[in-house]
């Protein structure tokens, strides 16, 4: 009587209750079509299951199947145990397997743990320049490729992060950034190899996120990108940062050559602030700081003194080729930026001395150079020291979408050193200051996509024979932009 209360009711034992879930969902299905299942359609589906998921196999002898409900037991037990080891499996293959991204930032491979990390991003530009006057004969106008550059960077483990990237446009290809971060914390990050030097705002923005189709004039002032080793950090959530570090050296406005043109080095640091950045007031877009670099140069050339440029990318400005770099230079920058909803402000000024010599005379030349930069977004997107990151309503003719629409307006000035004429420079092809402005108008058709329109006019104090002026240049500049 005791063995047949053990298979009933609610206090029946495991084993009941195991052959009465196992009937259950076998039987389902019958039910589900208003019949009863028999025995043999029971085992028939449990055998099915066992071979499927695996399990122990069923006793067979003469054609029949016996039951029992400890046998039936264990075949349950094994096939429950058969079913989480393979979630485990599943689960651990799952962990265990590298994370792929493709969206419209580019595309990123990284490992289970996200220790070790490769994003692949790139940036092309294809510009039109077109002049109306000012230029010297041979520069004519032109469509071209101005930017081609695959990005790679990423992580190798918790402490090392890196990016290279190459560039393709122009006769020949080149390396633009090349370096290894050391990241020992937010606060401080030790980067190695070539890289931006920390001078200059605007050179700091990427070419990417530029309101205008080329920098203003001021950057001309500014080294490029350098080599180097940097330390720099994020303090105070993010409301203060720095970077200092040494040098091979670049002349303004160029890159550095790729060793040491000389046995000098070059020393650099940057303190910038955003003391209001994760606040909800007015003031969160304000950013305001300092770059400066010192060194000694000594040495005549293009990778000693610098050549000045106008935003139409026409020289207007070079010392004779006489003259020699003969001692420090030095270079100091205060520089801000405000962005406040479609509002943007960008101003800097900088200034840029060198000590030179030709023959017997020497000199030490201050050249000076400010501009500022305000944009204002017609679609009501924010603006931003990065442009205009997404539009609210990308293109999509038919549905209402016509992208993000931004006006641009930048002056700037770039004076030099008057104690560096006639000398030095010869002011009938060296013009003596430089006033420039520059109007246009971006379209953003999507986060990728970018059309740019810029007018250009720069007016001259000399750079023409008999002590006159330079005519006034005029050009329009034009690019299509694909970033991701």
């Amino acid at each position: 009587m005791q063995r047949r209360n053990e298979g009933r009711g609610a206090g029946g034992t495991p084993v009941a209750w195991l052959a009465g879930a196992l009937a259950c969902a076998l039987a389902a299905p019958a039910f589900a079509q208003g019949k009863k299942p028999t025995v043999e359609e029971l085992l028939s589906r449990l055998e099915a299951l066992e071979q499927r998921y695996g399990g122990q196999a069923a006793n067979q002898a003469d054609g029949a199947t016996t039951l029992d409900l400890a046998a039936l037991d264990q075949r349950l037990r094994v096939l429950e145990r058969n079913l989480e080891l393979q979630e485990e499996a599943r689960v651990a293959k799952e962990k265990e397997a590298p994370v792929v991204a493709v969206n419209d930032k580019g595309a990123s491979f990284k490992s289970a743990s996200g220790d070790y990390e490769l994003r692949f991003r790139g940036l092309l530009q294809g510009d039109g320049r077109f002049y109306n006057s000012g230029v010297p004969a041979g520069t004519n106008d032109t469509f071209l490729l101005r930017t081609a550059r695959p990005i790679f960077e990423g992580t190798l483990g918790k402490w090392v992060g890196y990016r290279f990237t190459p560039e393709f446009a122009g006769d020949s290809a080149t390396i633009v950034d090349a370096y290894a971060d050391l990241k020992f914390s937010p606060a401080a990050t030790v980067r190695l190899g070539k890289f931006t030097s920390p001078v200059g705002l605007e050179r700091l923005q990427s070419s990417s996120a530029l309101s205008a189709v080329e920098r203003g004039i001021a950057s001309e002032l500014a080294p490029n990108r350098d080599i180097g080793v940097q330390l720099q950090g994020d303090l105070g959530g993010g409301r203060a940062s720095y970077a200092i570090g040494v040098y091979n050296g670049a002349v303004d406005g160029r890159d550095a050559p790729s060793t040491n043109p000389d046995d000098d080095f070059e020393y650099g640091a940057r303190l910038f602030f955003e003391p209001f950045r994760n606040d909800a007031s007015a003031w969160s877009g304000l950013g305001f700081g300092i770059g400066a670099s010192v060194g000694d140069t000594h040495g005549s050339g293009n990778n000693f003194l610098p050549r000045y440029r106008t935003p139409g990318q026409v020289q207007f400005f070079n010392y004779r080729g006489t003259v020699a770099a003969d001692g420090r230079r030095t270079r100091w920058s205060p520089q801000a930026y405000y962005y406040r909803n479609r509002f943007g402000l960008l101003a800097e000024y900088i200034e840029s001395a060198q000590e030179v010599r030709l023959g017997a005379d020497t000199a030490e030349l201050d050249n000076t150079a400010w501009q500022a930069t305000a944009s204002w977004v017609l679609t009501g997107e924010d603006a931003s020291y990065r442009g205009v990151v997404k539009p609210s309503r990308p293109l999509s003719p038919g549905k209402g979408g016509w992208g993000a629409w931004e006006l641009v307006g930048r002056y700037g000035e770039l004076d030099v050193d008057d104690g560096a004429f006639p000398l030095f420079a010869d002011p009938a092809v060296a013009a003596r200051s430089a006033q420039t402005w520059t109007v246009g108008v971006n379209w953003y058709l999507n986060s990728n996509l970018k059309l740019v329109a810029n007018y250009l006019q720069t007016g001259f104090d000399g750079g023409a024979a008999a002590g006159a002026d330079r005519t006034d240049e005029k050009a329009v500049f034009t690019r299509l932009q694909v970033a991701f």
